[in-house]
């Protein structure tokens, strides 16, 4: 049985107008087989507006990362497809699911996941550096400076707080212009003050360089930061929310059991 909830991207009106930067369309995904199987995500269609920042919640086990592992190419799917604005990723080898999450993805997570050897700057570029790109100069200064980290560059990890570190993951998913960023619980090891620091970027990395970012979060308040909040409930989606609060966004997560 599939989800009876199909979303679109652009049902508010501040984003009817921007085409969708990835959509799923009737996906499920299984893992295991038999008796010990379990349907993470079942017939799920949702899509995501170009230029906009969506978060993805629901209760503990409602398939929130699944769904977003399998938008960004790091799952495969049982059934359904995944397209990442021109190109179908379901039907994708590795090596063409790695180059595509290399050139096209961002990635943001609960883990900083920095390399400690390495200054801020070194972290913020090694992207592209893997990539064998040329740094866009102008573009890297934009983004350091939306960060607030120009006088941290020459730091190592270990010498920045942990909303700092953060900012410099943020900002490394931002360097090499992607398409979209997936930001997994990415306040979810930090205090309300430097979680607010990172959020606030993210939502300015939206408002001021056209960025696309699905996150999904168990918080409220993080978000209350997006313009659109999916709801996912025993791996459908069920119901979404524009223009969040955190009270609104705890009253619908409230009605799911979560």
């Amino acid at each position: 049985m599939t989800s009876t909830f199909t979303s679109q991207p652009g049902g508010d009106p501040a984003t009817a107008a921007a085409p969708p930067a990835v959509v799923a369309t009737e996906v499920s995904k299984v893992y295991g087989a038999g008796d010990a199987a379990v349907h993470a995500l079942r017939g799920v269609s949702v899509g995501f507006a170009k230029g906009a920042y969506t978060a993805i919640m629901g209760p503990s086990g409602s398939g929130k990362s699944t769904l977003m592992h399998c938008l960004a190419g790091l799952d495969t799917v049982t059934g359904g497809q995944v397209r990442l604005g021109d190109a179908e990723i379901t039907g994708m080898n590795d090596k063409q699911l790695t180059l595509l999450r290399r050139e096209r993805v961002g990635f943001v997570f609960q883990a900083f996941n920095l390399l400690p050897t390495l200054t801020a700057e070194q972290n913020i570029l090694l992207p592209l550096q893997l990539a064998g790109r040329k740094v866009h100069q102008e573009w890297f200064d934009q983004v350091v400076d939306v960060v607030g980290l120009r006088d941290r560059l020459g730091h190592r990890p270990s010498e920045l707080s942990g909303g700092q570190q953060q900012r410099v993951a943020c900002a490394r998913a931002l360097v090499s212009q992607p398409e979209v960023i997936f930001a997994d619980e990415p306040t979810g090891n930090l205090d309300s003050q430097s979680g607010a620091e990172v959020l606030s970027f993210l939502r300015s990395s939206v408002r001021e360089m056209g960025q696309t970012i699905v996150m999904v979060t168990h918080d409220p308040v993080a978000a209350s930061y997006a313009d659109r909040v999916v709801f996912l409930r025993d791996g459908r989606v069920v119901t979404e929310l524009f223009r969040p609060t955190p009270d609104t966004v705890l009253d619908r997560l409230k009605n799911l059991g979560g």
